[in-house]
């Protein structure tokens, strides 16, 4: 694991429901990662919408004279109302296009509550957070006796390292995203996920909490294949 001690936020990356139709509750929690972001002088990369949870986090960090990157593909712009007071608001082509961008300009992710398209772009900067593997041919079966240390001992080739290290979390306010971390708990369980992976997905239902948690994060080093077929991290 990869330990960095109060690790310092230029920007972080934060995914949110596009819909206004949501409790509240969910509208000022978004408002408040906002305010929070923008006093910590932590700029703010999000979908580059106006509405919903993304169009409140966007507006308080503005209100708090910090910075707003929007990432937002040109077919969506009318479809999604694009957030016209940004900072900074780049157009991209394609969703992959504007998923890799928002990736690359932020340090750390944050989850507010959301639907299908947070899960999965949560979910895959998790992904890419996971340790890294060896070379690109198929690894060698497990020896009899493996080396004395796995994660240093490289069995099949060149070390490849992780995609990114960087931490993500969750702001799991009023429990909103309670089941995920059951499922992944139970991916643990029953063999899919190792325990590392499970515990790289960090919660809180604090803005200030959360953040906290992302800049102490342990973040796991790059490994190698422990034999084919078995999961990395």
């Amino acid at each position: 694991m990869s330990r960095e001690p109060g690790r310092r936020f230029q920007r972080l990356c934060v995914y949110g429901g596009s819909s206004s139709k949501v409790s509240e509750e969910y509208l000022r929690l978004a408002s408040t990662l906002g305010e929070t972001l923008a006093k910590r002088k932590i700029g703010l990369v999000f979908g580059g919408g106006k509405v919903g949870l993304m169009g409140a986090v966007a507006d308080a960090v503005l209100a708090h004279e910090g910075e707003v990157i929007g990432v937002i593909p040109r077919d969506m712009v009318e479809l999604e109302q694009a957030h016209q007071g940004c900072t900074s608001l780049r157009v991209v082509d394609t969703m992959h296009e504007r998923k890799a961008l928002m990736a690359s300009l932020a340090d750390g992710f944050i989850a507010l509550p959301g639907g299908w398209g947070t899960l999965d772009e949560i979910a895959e900067v998790t992904t890419w957070t996971q340790g890294g593997f060896c070379s690109t041919t198929p690894p060698k079966p497990r020896s009899a006796e493996p080396p004395e240390d796995p994660d240093r001992t490289c069995m099949a080739g060149r070390l490849r390292l992780n995609i990114h290290l960087k931490p993500v979390g969750l702001l799991n306010r009023a429990g909103y995203w309670d089941h995920l971390l059951l499922w992944a708990e139970k991916a643990c369980q029953e063999g899919f996920m190792t325990a590392t992976s499970a515990k790289m997905l960090l919660a809180s239902d604090d803005p200030e909490a959360l953040l906290e948690l992302l800049a102490t994060a342990e973040l796991p080093a790059a490994r190698c294949w422990k034999s084919f077929g078995l999961l990395i991290s």
